[in-house]
């Protein structure tokens, strides 16, 4: 804290600042070095000892040095600032100073965010920078947090006004200043106390604001059960604030990501799932734990997901919002559009906006009278936009969390499906109009925009509440329930319980539902449009677990394993994401499914689109590896059944005729083996391993496993490297059995592999002690067990012993 005024005037202070003093000038009578002084108090930032603050200089000299180095007068009013912030000081004079700082830095500040900086300035050093070097932000910081500090039983107090004022100048500091951010992040019981100035409309954006650019650079992830009063504090949020405060929420409750790539391996995330287990819940978890206690919460999200843009704010209110905290527009509305709503609103409500537009005239870009009318709609739905996908990110992730099943209910009991499906065309899935707003810098197109994030975001959002979930049948309306109902009855199989017990009071209205709607853009979706990824995912995870006869039928009837087929042969995609998201949809689609197989050999009717198709597999079987599973089994099924239509669908077939010889088989399990290793295994490419063991599970069934193992030294002594495949395989499976049969291990991530029993009874129809099975034969050390690994790999070439754990 500040010096009190009597002190200030001391014998012993007036030493410190004259010792202070002649450091900086170098002696007294002396004159200043040039950059002396801010290096002097860019150390004492740094190590906390020495020149810190601007009450260790003389006004007298703060003046005579600022004619020099143009500060602004910025370290004069930071002296005023001390000497009137005191613990017994009104505060008055302390606000009319903060009042003459805020806009020396503002301005900076808005340059700064609308990318406006001049090339040349009058000054070397930004005012921001001088502000944080001569102790201007941990003087904020103390004086926001005044309240903390009780006088005779008595805390003291601030007013609003003053708080936004600081709070206001904080933010712009950390905005132009680097390193603040990470400073003020440092300190953990201010970031606490930050949440508490939320209490206040008045203060509400500002807080908001620096809180989330806090916590976008904090180390550790802050616990939301250490924020005093965090129920009644989220309960007394109005929705727009709501909204607001989901951006924060945003950071608190996903887990922190370190950006490494090495992370991202499975060895890593059971040895950091390994150090969890004795470390009990994270952060997030325990966050997301602490907001599904609040009463309401999970409820409210939900309608402001759902909301009607004509239920939203008002344009006026919404603008007051921006004019209090305008920098809050790097994350919303282009600065100059909001101007044109500005003038608009001036002309016919007298609204005023107190910061100027930089440029604001005819000249440069503002709208004739005709565009301008329409802005104002324009506007809200904008505003519309960017609040439902935050509030949809947080439902997404507490969708993924340890509370999936207590969300899931509350998200169908609060109808979030029909309300985003009454929504889908007029804003989720709208037609840009001329007068679409975007963010500064980007285009509509640009993936940054917020129309193309609210569309990723819902997209995520449907592939997560879809994803092996009964519920995944509230996506479709009555009618369509009657439809699944309808294919089942004509194909004589038994209805799908959850389709059964699926209450229809929850599910979609209108004429279709959301899987529909959804469909229908799909189809539409240009070749290259950063959609088809999160489109294809989020169907796909309609169809995963149990395989429907019904599911796929239903969605082969509205075409859309065509257009599959299309995308990958026609249009040639090229994206490797969308060309695996193609494939392992054509995987779920065609699993099983006698009917599948029969168009698909319809469309792929020549060589020629054979070859492409094949082509295309083969690139990357990294991307395409479920599809060739899914096929394989499929073959397996077809073959073990005695039906017409069977037998002709396996004597036309292209595809089934293709992975029933044993080379290409061979071929896949080779490559399939080869391209994965156990310091490399991902999220992303374990499925190759899983593929690979069903294939040999199929072989074992028939009682060719040692052939199919013959085959693979064979292939090895041709590549002139005899034990490399082998060996590599042996230490894959003991992996395998470390991963999957942990007792602690949740698997059911992992896309359509056998985790579980009843997953791999959903992804394979092969029992999971089948595989556990598979792999104890494989990993047999008898090198007389015609089944082992071991039995195929020299002696001179054995290295199945490696440790590959990492700690």
């Amino acid at each position: 804290m500040a010096a009190a005024p009597a002190a200030a005037g001391s014998g012993a202070g007036r030493g410190r600042r004259a010792a202070a003093t002649v450091a900086a000038w170098g002696g007294w009578g002396g004159r200043p070095r040039p950059g002396n002084i801010l290096l002097q108090l860019r150390q004492g930032q740094l190590t906390g000892r020495g020149l810190v603050r601007a009450v260790q200089f003389t006004e007298t000299f703060l003046a005579e040095r600022d004619k020099q180095s143009k500060w602004s007068g910025i370290p004069q009013l930071l002296l005023k600032l001390y000497a009137t912030s005191h613990l017994h000081s009104d505060f008055i004079e302390c606000q009319n100073i903060l009042k003459e700082i805020s806009p020396l830095l503002s301005m900076e500040a808005m340059a700064f965010v609308t990318e406006e900086r001049k090339l040349t300035q009058e000054t070397t050093y930004p005012n921001t920078y001088i502000f944080d070097l001569f102790g201007g932000v941990d003087l904020l910081v103390e004086i926001l947090m005044r309240p903390t500090i009780s006088i005779r039983g008595q805390k003291l107090k601030i007013s609003d006004e003053m708080s936004k004022d600081c709070l206001s100048i904080l933010y712009n500091t950390c905005v132009c200043t680097e390193g603040v951010t990470k400073r003020l992040a440092e300190k953990n019981d201010f970031v606490i106390f930050l949440f508490t100035l939320m209490t206040s409309k008045k203060t509400f954006l500002q807080t908001a604001t620096l809180i989330e650019d806090i916590l976008g650079v904090k180390k550790e992830m802050i616990r939301l059960d250490e924020v005093p009063n965090l129920s009644s504090l989220v309960s007394n949020f109005d929705q727009q604030q709501l909204a607001n405060f989901c951006r924060i929420l945003a950071v608190t409750i996903s887990e922190m990501d370190t950006g490494n790539d090495d992370k991202h391996t499975l060895l890593a995330k059971n040895a950091q799932q390994k150090k969890s287990l004795s470390l009990g819940p994270s952060a997030a978890e325990i966050n997301q734990a602490a907001l599904l206690s609040i009463p309401g919460f999970v409820e409210r999200l939900c309608k402001l997901a759902t909301r009607k843009v004509s239920e939203s704010t008002g344009t006026a209110s919404f603008l007051q919002e921006l004019e209090e905290w305008y920098t809050w527009l790097d994350n919303a509305l282009v600065l100059d559009a909001l101007m044109r709503v500005a003038n608009e609103e001036s002309e016919h409500n007298q609204a005023s906006i107190v910061f100027p537009p930089p440029g604001a005239s005819e000249e440069n870009g503002l709208p004739h009278t005709s565009t301008r009318t329409q802005l104002p709609q324009s506007m809200k739905i904008m505003h519309e936009i960017m609040y439902k996908l935050e509030v949809l990110y947080v439902l997404c992730v507490l969708l993924m969390g340890r509370q999936r099943n207590q969300v899931h209910r509350m998200i169908a009991e609060f109808k979030l499906i029909p309300g985003l499906n009454n929504l889908f065309d007029k804003l989720i899935w709208r037609k840009h109009s001329a007068s679409a707003l975007v963010l500064h810098g980007h285009n509509q197109n640009c993936d940054c925009s917020p129309d193309i994030t609210l569309k990723i975001q819902f997209l995520r959002l449907l592939q997560s509440f879809s994803d092996h979930h009964e519920n995944k049948y509230l996506l479709l309306n009555n009618q369509e329930l009657n439809e699944l109902s309808a294919i089942s009855l004509k194909a004589n199989i038994p209805e799908v319980e959850a389709v059964l017990n699926t209450d229809r009071s929850l599910v979609c209205d209108g004429k279709r539902g959301l899987l529909t709607r959804l469909l229908q853009v799909m189809k539409k979706e240009p070749a290259e449009s950063s959609f088809r990824f999160w489109q294809a995912r989020a169907v796909e995870s309609f169809l995963r677990g149990t395989t429907s006869y019904a599911d796929q039928m239903f969605l082969l009837k509205r075409g859309l394993l065509e257009h599959i087929l299309y995308c990958i042969v026609d249009s040639e995609c090229k994206s490797r994401d969308v060309l695996q998201s193609y494939f392992d949809l054509l995987g779920e689609l065609m699993k099983f499914n006698v009917d599948a197989f029969k168009r698909f050999n319809k469309y792929i009717n020549t060589d020629a689109k054979f070859q492409v198709f094949l082509k295309q597999i083969n690139s990357s079987l990294v991307d395409s590896n479920m599809l060739v599973r899914c096929v394989t089994l499929s073959l397996d099924r077809f073959e073990n059944q005695v039906d017409m239509k069977v037998a002709e669908v396996l004597s036309e077939c292209r595809l089934l005729a293709y992975i029933s010889q044993v080379p290409t088989q061979m071929s896949f399990l080779f490559r399939l083996i080869n391209i994965i290793h156990v310091q490399t295994l991902t999220q992303e490419n374990v499925s190759c391993l899983n593929t690979s063991l069903v294939i040999l599970m199929l072989a074992r069934r028939k009682e060719r496993l040692p052939l199919y193992l013959r085959l693979l030294q064979r292939m090895e002594h041709s590549k002139k490297y005899p034990g490399f495949l082998l060996n590599n395989f042996h230490n894959l499976l003991r992996f395998w059995q470390q991963h999957y049969l942990h007792k602690d291990k949740d698997s059911t991530c992992l896309e359509n592999a056998p985790p579980s029993p009843s997953l791999s009874a959903q992804s394979s129809c092969i029992s999971f002690s089948y595989w556990k099975e598979t792999v104890s034969i494989l990993l047999n050390p008898d090198r007389q067990s015609p089944s082992a690994l071991v039995s195929y790999i020299e002696e001179p070439y054995m290295d199945i012993d490696r440790d590959f754990t990492e700690e």
